[in-house]
């Protein structure tokens, strides 16, 4: 399976090749990128019920339009509108060939799990093919990092307007770009400012090392990282932020973290920090996810917990059966 058309002046002519699902390759694809819209730019309850309504009929889809209906009314009057979310990380894996091939696999799952907002963020060049194969689907498409400059001469870097193109999120701060290149609270800040001004909705990463955590400083280091990254955000568009805590010690190596001791952190540290900023009923209606080492076998014991709104899912979400499994988990 090729991406590509034959190349100019071939000798023979080749019918059009299309990836699965019947999605044109290469220049056709290119030229009807303009058309692509935003997925999910609403919670509202409308846009909520239409992929139910979408896959479900009769008397199935009737019951899960009471479902959501009740579980919005419950948030309601509580005054909470969080809706889960799972995101998967795919970070240096996947050609855009194979990227595609994943994508076909996961969306018969994915579509069919409408109370969870999904999103997949592969490397950069898939990005643009993959937001027309997405095209027709509630499934959204973000990016794993940013630059906070809007042009210049930063070369290897990708402006915050080259992502709004064909996303509605993006990653920031994750543990490895902290470890491996550098990236600072300030450099955070910058770019969740800069995401939040192009209209992205960042995911803002935060954790400690192994070695903070066996020192007891776990909530220091999450409690810093969110005054310090969050610095000069308004408010208003607080709500928009989704944080995911990824204690770095279990990203990677199997050992997640357990839900109550995860929940615990969110509970006594991280809203407690992001209320001291925002104050807490704005605190209250922002998403945390939880991510490191998350997979089908121990995701609904991070579910389970009130604190605990999604997560953001790395080696998993490159297995199409384990990160539907982790979506339908995550159902409240």
């Amino acid at each position: 399976m090729s991406l590509w058309p034959d190349p100019a002046g071939s000798s023979e002519e080749s019918p059009p090749r299309e990836l699965p699902g019947g999605l044109p390759c290469g220049e056709r694809t290119f030229l009807e990128v303009r058309r692509l819209r935003d997925h999910l730019t609403s919670l509202e309850l409308d846009n909520t019920l239409k992929p139910a309504e979408s896959q479900h009929s009769g008397f199935q889809g009737e019951r899960v339009k009471r479902t959501i209906i009740a579980q919005k009314s419950d948030e309601i009057k509580r005054g909470i509108m969080r809706r889960p979310l799972v995101a998967g990380n795919w970070k240096m894996n996947k050609t855009v060939e194979q990227a595609a091939v994943l994508v076909e696999e996961l969306l018969t799952g994915l579509n069919g799990v409408p109370e969870v907002e999904k999103v997949l963020c592969p490397p950069f060049p898939s990005l643009m093919f993959l937001s027309a194969q997405l095209e027709n689907s509630d499934v959204g498409l973000g990016a794993q990092n940013l630059h906070w400059e809007a042009s210049g001469a930063f070369t290897g870097e990708v402006a915050p307007g080259m992502v709004r193109e064909f996303c509605k999120y993006v990653i920031i701060g994750h543990s490895e770009r902290r470890a491996y290149f550098g990236e600072t609270d300030e450099i955070v800040n910058k770019k969740l400012k800069a995401a939040l001004a192009i209209g992205l909705i960042p995911i803002v990463c935060i954790g400690e090392t192994l070695a903070e955590y066996e020192a007891g400083k776990t909530g220091e280091v999450v409690r810093r990282q969110i005054v310090n990254g969050f610095k000069d955000i308004e408010s208003s568009s607080a709500a928009q932020i989704v944080v995911a805590y990824e204690p770095v010690w279990a990203i990677g190596t199997g050992k997640a973290a357990t839900g109550d001791g995860a929940n615990a952190v969110l509970h006594d540290h991280i809203r407690p920090a992001m209320a001291t900023l925002f104050g807490s009923a704005v605190t209250q209606n922002i998403r945390i996810l939880y991510g490191g080492s998350v997979n089908g076998a121990n995701a609904a014991e991070f579910f389970s917990q009130p604190e605990i709104d999604g997560a953001l899912v790395g080696g998993a979400s490159l297995k199409a059966a384990d990160f539907v499994k982790i979506v339908e988990a995550a159902k409240k």
